[in-house]
């Protein structure tokens, strides 16, 4: 039997995959828990083989979970189970340790053959999350100018932007949709806490001239 344990704030969800993890497939749900700090003290108490964890859960998120199992030495294997595929939830599960991403738009049958698969070291990744960390792998690294949150393929976003260029024509340089490009100039005003494209071309070409200062209308 391979000795599961889940993660989930929502008892419905849990629920769920205890329907899901079929015993007759050689799969036994052995503990239960609604947060990531009730997580680490129910894997220490059953010793599971593999952990179903969510990511964002009140009392304590998923990937801080992962994060204290693996300093705690604890031998299961963790795999994330979420709603979220953004770049940040993915790579900060993977660099806490998680040993794979699945999203819970997954058929049951795959979430089953993950956590039997896990249990042998196979890695598991959602289609939709293999196919972002392909493409983090080919985007370029930001230059040492760039803000630490800041992608490379951001940074190359707010370099065309304080070069005046449209979302329109940032497309067509870049050879990315316009959706994309919108996209990552949203993160760009999220992760700099910017209101508009003036500021942010004042911030690029502040850090590209090495002043460091943020120039930005007060909020």
């Amino acid at each position: 039997m391979v000795r599961v344990v889940v993660v989930d704030d929502e008892p419905l969800v849990r629920a769920g995959l205890r329907l899901v993890l079929d015993p007759a497939r050689g799969i036994e749900v052995v503990g239960e828990a609604g947060d990531g700090v009730t997580a680490l003290r129910v894997v220490r108490e059953v010793d599971p083989d593999v952990v179903l964890m969510d990511v964002r859960m009140p009392g304590g998120d998923g990937i801080e979970a992962v994060a204290r199992i693996r300093a705690a030495g604890l031998r299961c294997r963790v795999i994330m189970l979420t709603a979220f595929d953004t770049d940040g939830f993915v790579l900060g599960a993977l660099r806490a340790g998680a040993d794979g991403f699945l999203l819970k738009t997954e058929e049951p049958g795959l979430i089953e053959q993950a956590v039997l698969g896990g249990d042998d070291g196979a890695a598991v990744m959602s289609a939709p999350v293999l196919r972002r960390l392909v493409a983090l792998a080919a985007e370029p690294v930001a230059p040492a100018g760039a803000p630490p949150q800041v992608s490379g393929r951001e940074w190359e976003v707010a370099r065309l932007v304080a070069q005046g260029l449209s979302n329109a024509e940032i497309s067509a340089t870049l050879h990315l949709s316009l959706a994309t490009v919108k996209t990552h100039v949203g993160s760009l005003f999220a992760k700099l806490g910017l209101d508009n494209r003036v500021q942010l071309a004042i911030l690029v070409l502040e850090l590209e001239s090495g002043t460091g200062r943020v120039s930005r209308r007060s909020r």
